[in-house]
């Protein structure tokens, strides 16, 4: 874990310089199918890596053999809890997800911002689904300990709040398992490596398969977790 919150600390620096860019545009999904719309920041839109080779991008090729699901990635490297809670409603209305996978409010954390405004943001964004009637997964973070006890709990704690006071799905941490094994990021130190993406989609895939109406996915058994 220790490892972990190090390589967390910068992941915001990073995005803001532009390094990484926005996933590729994906077009809505074909009628008829579950449409999941993965909502995040750099964990997400597959910084440092091939192309097609981050968590969603795997967790895409999964669906299609699992499911009738079709998914989107709209995530943005750098992208924080307030910048996602002022593009969710066009998300939604462009894309018409049926599930939104929110991967977000990890750079808020690393700015230090308060507590309650990373809760009401997201909060917002989640009401904003629920109000079209979608579907929630909600990925919890957790931030490095030089935050200070008080705080980084705090933060952790705003996940399983959330997803209680809504009646939603948690991922509780999205890198568990992992997170404090080097040799699973990249050679920067901070991003979460090729090797790591399918520990990343078995701990979304966990829960996901779940909201999923598709007994291929329901009844899927995922390998086990090397630890």
């Amino acid at each position: 874990m220790k490892n972990f919150l190090i390589i967390l600390y910068i992941l915001s620096s990073i995005g803001v310089a532009g390094s990484g860019a926005a996933a590729p545009p994906e077009s809505a999904a074909t009628a008829g199918t579950t449409t999941i719309m993965v909502f995040g920041d750099s964990l997400s839109a597959g910084y440092g890596l091939p192309h097609n080779a981050g968590w969603v991008s795997l967790l895409k090729r999964r669906l299609q053999t699992k499911s009738h699901a079709s998914l989107i990635n709209n995530s943005i490297s750098g992208e924080t809890a307030a910048g996602g809670r002022n593009r969710i409603e066009q998300a939604i209305k462009t894309h018409r997800p049926d599930i939104v996978v929110i991967e977000l409010g990890g750079n808020d954390g690393l700015r230090g911002a308060p507590i309650e405004s990373i809760r009401n943001d997201l909060e917002a964004i989640i009401e904003a689904c629920l109000r079209n009637k979608t579907a929630v997964l909600l990925a919890g973070m957790q931030l490095p300990p030089n935050y200070g006890i008080a705080y980084t709990q705090k933060f952790q704690d705003i996940y399983p709040q959330l997803a209680k006071r809504h009646g939603l799905k948690l991922v509780p941490f999205l890198l568990d398992g992992f997170g404090d094994k080097r040799e699973f990021f990249q050679a920067d130190g901070i991003h979460p490596s090729a090797q790591a993406q399918e520990k990343i989609v078995d701990n979304v895939w966990k829960i996901l398969r779940t909201m999923i109406k598709s007994p291929e996915a329901v009844a899927y058994e995922e390998p086990e977790i090397s630890r």
